[in-house]
């Protein structure tokens, strides 16, 4: 009579509960993670008919929270620059712009006077790319230096990351990706123990009640409790509980030194770079700033370059000329200063710099503060990921209800 139940089809039937529950918790999770990052560009008409990833969806937010809760603490635009060591910064110029001075010169004055300089004399050709050679270096250390002492009013740090997010919004992801990596897997595997514990009861209710509603209601409460839960038990409790010999924290929050690691590493490569800091410098909101800067110090070395030519200059092209040549000389090195950063290779050297600052100020962040570099992605969405969750399992629930015991 016994092996007469246990091979009973109804019983198979039963068992099926806390299996679908468990495979409902797992793909609500799955389901729920994917579509927090996927797709990176609206797909349809979002959000009623079409779907974007909620993170790349908020990328511009993503990016001013980052910029007020995190990086403010890491220190000012001027520490992080004065970290990329200016002096070094330009030692580097200097290599860059050292072999192409005369084509400068030359760009420079073709373009404003095209026929006194065809004339010129080889000699004072050559005593003014002497006198550039020669003064440059100092003219562009203490640029550097100038550049350092008032970054703050050249760039904003927040337009920084807010435009490179937003332009980049793979980059959302990876930072999110990868610093959440084990969050984001526990997520998914959590969904398997939390929906079989849910099935287990579930099976009993159905076992005593019979009714057409419990499947789906209970569907429903798996695919929500699932993902409640395990986004609960990735940032709380937030500050460790000892319990006897073992430390009860946020699993995220326990990772701190790893996640910092990995955190400050992509935000020094892929987002303040010395690059983007520049670019924002020389053609963002407070680009004005930088460009009398500029045009301060190479209108210097102009006057300077001309030496003992100046007479002759004056005298061939006049004065009026001479001074748009000193402007059309700054406007161009702006466009030298640009170009000049484009190599990886001093970018990345100069980022390993930025991170272990950042690096060893994040780990010494609060839990509090910390928990702010994951935690804007699900907090003010969190409840949709839910909800989501609650509407893929009363959605199994009715297929179980419908082809099992239909």
């Amino acid at each position: 009579m016994l092996d007469q139940t246990f091979y009973n089809i109804e019983f198979w039937k039963y068992l099926s509960i806390p299996v679908v529950a468990a495979l409902v918790g797992w793909s609500t999770n799955w389901v729920a993670v994917k579509l927090t990052f996927y797709p990176l560009e609206p797909f349809g008409w979002p959000p009623f008919f079409g779907w974007q990833g909620i993170i790349p969806s908020k990328a511009a937010k993503m990016g001013a929270i980052t910029s007020d809760t995190t990086l403010a603490k890491l220190g000012t635009l001027k520490e992080l620059f004065g970290s990329m060591e200016p002096e070094t910064i330009a030692d580097y110029l200097n290599q860059i712009i050292s072999p192409k001075i005369e084509a400068y010169v030359e760009w420079v004055m073709l373009e404003e006077s095209p026929e006194v300089w065809k004339v010129i004399p080889e000699f004072i050709k050559e005593m003014i790319y002497d006198n550039v050679r020669r003064k440059l270096p100092e003219t562009i250390r203490e640029m550097m230096l100038d550049i350092s002492e008032n970054i703050e009013e050249m760039v904003d740090i927040k337009t920084v990351v807010v435009k490179q997010l937003t332009r980049e919004k793979w980059i959302v992801n990876k930072i999110f990706l990868e610093c959440g990596e084990v969050e984001f897997r526990f997520i998914i595997r959590s969904g398997i123990y939390f929906g079989l514990f849910f099935g287990i009861i579930q099976m009993l209710v159905w076992l005593f009640f019979p009714q057409g509603w419990v499947l789906p209601v209970f569907g429903l409460i798996v695919g929500f409790a699932t993902n409640w839960i395990a986004i609960r038990i990735i940032f709380q409790p937030l500050n460790p509980i000892k319990v006897g010999k073992y430390i009860i924290q946020g699993i995220f929050l326990k990772r701190q030194k790893e996640v910092s690691a990995v955190w400050c590493n992509i935000v020094a490569r892929e987002i303040i770079t010395l690059g983007n800091i520049v670019n924002e410098m020389l053609v963002g909101e407070k680009s004005r700033t930088t460009n009398n800067l500029i045009r301060k110090h190479i209108r210097k070395v102009v006057e300077e370059m001309a030496g003992l030519a100046k007479p002759v200059l004056t005298f061939t092209v006049g004065s009026d000329t001479f001074s748009h040549i000193k402007d059309a000389a700054s406007e161009k090195a702006v466009l030298f200063t640009a170009s000049a950063f484009e190599d990886p290779a001093f970018n990345d050297n100069r980022a390993a710099i930025v991170k272990r600052m950042m690096q060893e100020r994040m780990e010494q962040l609060s839990p509090e503060e910390f928990q702010y570099l994951l935690r804007p992605a699900f907090q003010e969405d969190e409840l949709k990921l839910i909800l989501l969750g609650a509407l893929l399992g009363f959605l199994a629930g009715m297929a179980q209800l419908y082809f099992i015991f239909g």
